[in-house]
Formats: structure tokens, sequence, C-alpha cells
């Protein structure tokens, strides 16, 4: 009962089994922009306050999907593995692999992470169209949904928020689009794709790459994607640099002086 602030993060929420057993819970502060595993639902009907870390960690997040798009287009993994092996001394020349510059990028989601990664892409001189539930302000082509976006684009980025709404969103038909030259990108949450239907693609040669900073199952992904040598992957690693993640704490710690102080709240989550 003296409880009266929560700190908590993106991956670890905060359920109703434990906002019923704090009576006194005024405001609970995440560490994170999604809160897809926070009962905003509970929260709103007890009237406590929540607020997430927004716009701080934009620019790292926007980088890694870059990064990642990278690494797994040009197989720079592989790459590694091949000059570390002494493959390149025994067997020459590493593959040659698909270019980036000039390409279509696809963005599934275009808030302010998708819009950083879509200011990145126009670097590479790529062509770039979303999938948004509203229409932007932007130059760039609209496509109808995930599958046409697909259809349209060399590579997929996921940049949409978790949770129930958009789980599966990237199906095994939305893959299948992607196609065998196709580079899959996810930055978003592990949820969003269909990881089983994604595994058996890559496998297959239905999809070429993929790059990926989230997993369905985190810290311990599927050993059968762990052992596939067309992925790129980041352990949930998108804002963690030493910077930002500064930033984020200042963020909540921001929050809660409000809140005490009875100012408006920095962040507060709809």
């Amino acid at each position: 009962p003296r409880i009266r602030a929560v700190v908590t993060t993106g991956g670890r929420g905060l359920g109703r089994d434990i906002i019923d057993r704090l009576p006194g819970l005024e405001i609970v502060a995440c560490s994170a922009v999604g809160t897809e595993k926070l009962d905003l639902a509970a929260c709103r009907a007890r009237g406590i306050a929540v607020t997430n870390t927004p716009d701080v960690l934009t620019d790292d997040v926007a980088d890694m999907a870059m990064a990642l798009l990278l690494m797994a287009r040009r197989r720079l993994v592989e790459g590694d593995a091949h000059v570390r092996s002494g493959a390149w001394a025994r067997e020459g020349m590493f593959p040659l692999t698909p270019t980036l510059t000039g390409k279509r990028l696809g963005i599934l989601g275009l808030g302010r992470i998708g819009q950083a990664i879509a200011a990145r892409a126009e670097a590479f001189r790529m062509e770039i169209g979303y999938v948004a539930r509203a229409p932007r302000d932007v130059p760039y082509a609209r496509l109808p949904d995930a599958e046409a976006l697909a259809g349209w684009a060399d590579a997929l980025v996921v940049a949409t928020p978790g949770g129930a709404g958009t789980r599966g969103l990237v199906s095994a038909p939305v893959i299948r689009a992607l196609g065998p030259g196709g580079t899959l990108v996810n930055i978003s949450r592990g949820s969003v794709v269909d990881e089983p239907a994604m595994i058996e693609a890559l496998a297959s040669g239905a999809l070429g790459a993929a790059g990926l900073d989230v997993f369905a199952a985190e810290p311990a992904p599927d050993p059968a994607l762990l052992a596939l040598p067309n992925v790129a992957l980041s352990p949930h690693h998108g804002s963690g640099t030493v910077e930002t993640r500064d930033a984020m704490a200042r963020m909540v710690v921001d929050n809660l002086v409000a809140h005490f102080n009875g100012a408006p709240l920095i962040s507060p989550v709809a």
C-alpha cells in the first residue's frame, strides 16, 4: 500500500495482477516506447498515469534498422566468417551479393521511427513505399496492405508497434510476396512476424535474408533460426547505446518528478 509509482520496461511491462495489489499506485513510468505489456485498461480504470520514452530512441533504432539491412543484404556476417575462418585464402573470393543502393524499401509502420528509417534510406537513393493506418504527409508511395508492400519492395522493414493488433501481420503470404531476392528486417516486436513461416522461407530460399533485432522468444530465440546462415541477429539492442539509455532514464525520472510536483507529465501515454 505504500507504493505510489512503478518503473518498468517495455519487455517486462506491468500486468493487472500486480496493479491490483498496489492500491496506492498513481503512476507507471515505462522506459521504452512500446506499452503492449502494460495493462493500460487496468491503469485507466484506476486513473493511474502511464508514461513512456518516445523520440529519444528514434535515431538509434533507425540506425540499427539500416545496419541490419546492410548486414543481411550484403551478407556481412557470412563475410566476416569467410575471412576469420581462412576460407578466403583456401577457397577464394566470397560470392557476390545484391546491392542496396537504388532498391525499393517498404516500411511497415511510418511513425517516428519509420520516418527516421526512410530519411536514412533516401541517402542510399532508395525508392520508399509504406503502409500505415492513415496517410502521411510524405513523398512516398502508400500501399494498401503488408502483402502489397512486400510484393512491391526489394527489402521490407517492420517498424510498426507490437501488441494484439499487429500480431502475425507479416504472415506467410507477406513473406512469400517479398520473395527469394527479398530482405526482411524487424526492429519492432517479434510478435509482428510469423516466425515459423519466416524460418521455413529462409531455409528453403523462398526468402533471401533477414536482419532481426527482435524475436518471438527472447532472450533464447528458436534454435532453427540461429542455425541459418542468411540472417543477421542483434539482441534487441536497437536503443542500446549509452547516450540513448541515459536519455530514456532521464525521461523516466523527469516524468516521476513532474507527477509528484503536480506538473504536466513529459510524455504521457494516451
